[in-house]
């Protein structure tokens, strides 16, 4: 989801702070591989079984204590997927359907824990949580559980040609069998949670691997699970090192992965499918852009601005990283934006009295703190930052005020590079031509919005931009929405995930092709003659020539003369 830091080698602690899916460079050296050093592989042994510790990056306490698995145990956790995989899909839809919902409803009833859990794990705070995290997971059980069928069930192909009159074709979805999921610390419940669901409903096993930083939201992932009574083996969390246990996903057949965070660790990812051919979906990340013409409603973009560059201290991949202003209405739309920064309140949440909370790690804080720096002293001004309610809690975590930049170009990093902070650099433009050229100077083409009161302007605008979603009006939020597919292009990775592009994802395309009647050879098939060469010209005629319908209609009773003989005799030897 953003650009990742450098590996350091690993630590004792719970996890890296500086790597979003706990990524490691695939050449390292992983626990549970079989160095030959005895005394390193009891030394790794021990490293795997000792108690570790979960802190908030909020307040730095200790939120949950937790145990890496034993890589050694991957092999036998596969054959157990593989195993629960086929007796799980045999189901069908409707069984499926009634189990996942067991995993809403439980949900729904411990919907205050889990915000409480991704609250003190991730940093943000709970009404954040509760928002984008517990509530779209609710959501998403919901729609797979009865939605899938409709997407995923058998579907018949209609006719192209008189040549294949005799021929029906069926279109079936199979599962993939065991799908990886390998997830991010930025939204720790809700993206993997949608993943899994959409892998189950389409008749696959599950392993997951959330990132280091949030391994007790992976816990609260597996009493979800839980409660829907799934087949042994069906699901599995798995902690340990991403590059560990991305790894060994691979050693072990793994079937497709689904991977979100950054872009160097997804083109690592895509070198070792490469060996495999293992297909893979990635999410990398996005630079998003905000346009807001002269005739938006700057009250509504405003507010907008607020809640996708903020939301979750920017640590979203598809929130406002960039604003392009209309230069009419530049001066008021930052005034405005300058009034209400200025009003948000970051802090630690102990009573709902905060708008944002922490980041997760310190690295990532270094990084918005470096873009924002590098910024400055090319020539951008700081108009606003947000207010802290406890500047001296504020000490014990990852705290970064919400911060609003003017005067910024294409030359500086916050403009070019994905920030994922609480960070809002905004430009003027002069016509709709500049701003989409402007928009589309990135990288990345994950999501974007404009702001505008004309449809046809929006509209246009919006099919004129590289990007995978573009709302109108709005910013972050269709990742919540179970129906619609979540994804871009360029350096923001491949595939789709979420609604019916997602359940696509989650199974192979399999075409049944069979005969109408029973024939004993196909037009095309020996003995050739002439007449097999007359027939198929009159088959290419009859559906391409025009011109004089009876000459059609002619040539068409000359074919069906020849080919009906040929399919339904028998060939004389």
């Amino acid at each position: 989801m953003h650009a990742g830091s450098g590996y350091t080698g690993l630590q004792d602690r719970a996890y890296n702070p500086g790597l979003k899916s706990e990524e490691v460079p695939f050449t390292a050296s992983f626990p549970g591989s079989r160095s030959g050093d005895k005394m390193s592989d009891i030394l790794t042994k021990e490293r795997e079984t000792r108690s570790k510790q979960a802190i908030s990056p909020a307040t730095g306490e200790v939120v949950g204590e937790y145990h890496s698995t034993d890589m050694d145990s991957v092999p036998e956790i596969f054959a157990r997927a593989r195993k629960a995989q086929k007796e799980w899909a045999a189901l069908g839809f409707a069984q499926r359907k009634k189990q996942i919902l067991k995993m809403r409803d439980y949900i729904v009833e411990n919907a205050e824990d889990l915000a409480e859990i991704v609250s003190q794990e991730n940093g943000k705070s709970r009404v954040d949580a509760l928002a984008t995290e517990v509530v779209p997971c609710a959501l998403a059980a919901n729609w797979y559980a009865k939605k899938a069928r409709g997407v995923l069930k058998p579907f018949k192909l209609s006719g192209s040609t008189i040549l294949f009159f005799n021929k029906k074709n069926e279109m079936l979805h199979v599962p993939l069998g065991v799908v990886g999921i390998i997830s991010p610390w930025n939204y720790p419940l809700s993206i993997p949670f949608g993943e899994v669901v959409m892998g189950l409903m389409a008749g696959n096993a599950i392993v997951l691997k959330v990132a280091g930083a949030t391994v007790m939201v992976g816990k609260a992932i597996e009493r979800i699970v839980a409660a829907a009574d799934l087949p042994s083996g069906l699901f599995t969390h798995i902690i340990g090192s991403g590059g560990a246990v991305s790894t060994a996903m691979f050693e072990n057949g793994v079937d497709k992965i689904f991977f979100t965070g950054s872009v160097p660790t997804g083109k690592e990812l895509m070198k070792q499918a490469a060996d495999t051919l293992t297909p893979l979906s990635l999410e990398l990340g996005g630079k998003d852009p905000m346009i807001v013409f002269e005739d938006a409603d700057l009250e509504r973009a405003t507010n907008g601005a607020v809640w996708a560059g903020y939301q979750n201290a920017g640590q979203s991949c598809g929130g406002v990283e960039r604003i392009y202003v209309q230069e009419k209405v530049y001066d008021r739309f930052v005034d405005l934006l300058t009034r209400k920064t200025k009003a948000l309140r970051h802090g630690p949440d102990r009573d709902f009295n905060v708008d944002m909370g922490s980041m997760t790690t310190e690295a990532q804080k270094n990084i918005v703190h470096r873009h924002v720096q590098s910024a400055l002293q090319q020539g951008a001004r700081v108009l606003a930052t947000s207010t802290s309610i406890d500047p001296q809690a504020e000490q014990k975590g990852f705290f970064y005020p919400a911060t609003l930049l003017a005067d910024v170009n294409h030359n500086m990093d916050v403009m070019r590079e994905e920030t994922f902070g609480p960070v809002l650099p905004v430009m003027k433009f002069k016509t709709e031509q500049e701003a989409v050229e402007l928009a589309n100077d990135s990288t990345m083409a994950l999501t974007s919005s404009v702001w505008t009161k004309k449809k046809k302007r929006a509209r246009r605008v919006a099919a004129a931009l590289q990007s995978g979603v573009t709302t109108v009006n709005d910013h972050l939020y269709t990742h919540g929405q179970s129906e619609t597919p979540w994804g871009g292009w360029k350096e923001s990775g491949i595939g789709r995930t979420h609604g019916k592009y997602g359940l696509l994802e989650m199974t192979h395309p399999k075409l049944i092709n069979y005969d109408i009647l029973a024939a004993s050879r196909n037009l095309w098939w020996h003995p050739f003659s002439r007449r097999t060469y007359d027939a198929l010209l009159q088959a290419l005629r009859f559906n391409y020539a025009g011109g004089n319908p009876f000459r059609k209609l002619a040539n068409g009773l000359k074919l069906m003369g020849y080919m009906i003989p040929k399919m339904f005799g028998r060939w004389k030897v």
